[in-house]
């Protein structure tokens, strides 16, 4: 039997509850699937870490990540931290800037329970998680953006044929998995070069897969072609900033943000990350919605189940989804669900689930 190391980042604001929750409903699939250990090491990230080392994701934090299979992350709350701190890229910038954590996957899909706004949808986004606009992340050293005068300031945006390239082979190679459909979204039209190196690398990728249906839309009328018929798409990938406002608007329209779902990886580690932030609002008051870092958990059990060829882990991966997807229908949900139960008993209802 093997055991696989998971790092626990708890995080900020919502992060410790939702994470506990996604601990305990992840250790309840494992004991009901059986086949597989996990080993859970708790590491210091956002303002435990300030408080402990100065630092929201400090040193010791990545060379003990450096030695695990992946890790989970809680949200963070870097728009509060300390001035000193927010010249620095977040941690979840950095780690997927250390890690090189190229593909950020975010699926949105319609669930039983949950009210949808544009139907029946089931979609996943390939983002590009290393450059494009992402100044804090795009440069080897430094930060690609430059202040001229007081008045004047330019951002760079990157692209590279090696980075189009790897994400749109992540891209296809699902596609191959799902419905045989990519769907590339860039501005070419207008960002001539960066843009249209984008789009020709993946459609340039597109040819070594002669099953896979391939087409493009500028990013402006993908949004509207996403609320208007969310259910034609399979496949979407896209470059940096575009992917992380186009699965949040996904995320949204298939139910709730709070339960989109996302992980970073590279071919050797994954992050999983749910898409929403800290909710510092609401922290502490047991009222969180844990389902996106849950449903995340599941992305990532999947990921490394593919990545090691264990049966095991998937199996802990079909076990966890449908004990949560099972509460759901059941009309058992938080409050921003329309539901009334707390973060914990929300939990307890998944775990009984999974028991049964």
């Amino acid at each position: 039997m093997t055991t696989y190391t998971i790092g626990v980042l708890h995080g900020d604001g919502i992060g410790p509850e939702i994470t506990k929750a996604t601990i305990e409903v992840l250790e309840a699939a494992a004991a009901r699937a059986g086949g597989v250990n996990f080993e859970f090491v708790k590491l210091p990230m956002g303002w435990e870490a300030i408080d402990q080392y100065n630092d929201p994701i400090p040193q010791v934090t990545k060379d003990a990540l450096k030695d695990m299979h992946g890790w989970i992350m809680g949200p963070h709350d870097s728009a509060a931290y300390p001035e000193q701190h927010k010249e620095n890229r977040n941690p979840s910038g950095e780690l997927r800037h250390s890690f090189d954590l190229y593909a950020n996957v975010r699926p949105a899909k319609t669930m039983e329970g949950i009210k949808s706004v544009v139907g029946q949808a089931n979609l996943v986004i390939y983002r590009e998680n290393t450059e494009g606009y992402y100044c804090d992340r795009n440069m080897y050293i430094g930060v690609g953006e430059w202040q001229i005068t007081p008045d004047v300031v330019v951002s760079a945006g990157v692209f590279t044929r090696r980075a189009v390239e790897r994400i749109a082979h992540a891209a296809f190679q699902m596609a191959m998995q799902r419905r045989k459909k990519v769907t590339i979204v860039h501005k070419a039209n207008v960002i001539k070069l960066g843009s249209g190196l984008f789009l020709k690398v993946c459609r340039e990728v597109g040819e070594h897969y002669p099953e896979v249906e391939v087409d493009d839309f500028h990013i402006d009328e993908m949004t509207a072609h996403l609320v208007r018929r969310a259910h034609f798409f399979d496949v979407i990938v896209t470059e940096n900033m575009f992917g992380d406002i186009l699965s949040d608007l996904a995320g949204e329209l298939v139910g709730s943000l709070g339960l989109a779902p996302s992980i970073n990886t590279n071919e050797n580690q994954a992050m999983a990350q749910a898409a929403h932030g800290s909710a510092p609002d609401i922290a502490g008051q047991n009222i969180a919605n844990p389902v996106g870092l849950m449903l995340s958990t599941v992305m990532f059990l999947e990921w490394l189940a593919s990545r090691h060829s264990d049966e095991s882990l998937l199996s802990v991966a079909r076990t966890m989804e449908s004990g949560i997807t099972a509460t759901i229908s059941s009309g058992v949900t938080t409050k921003d669900l329309g539901g009334s139960v707390s973060t914990t008993a929300f939990t307890a209802a998944i775990v009984e689930h999974i028991a049964r």
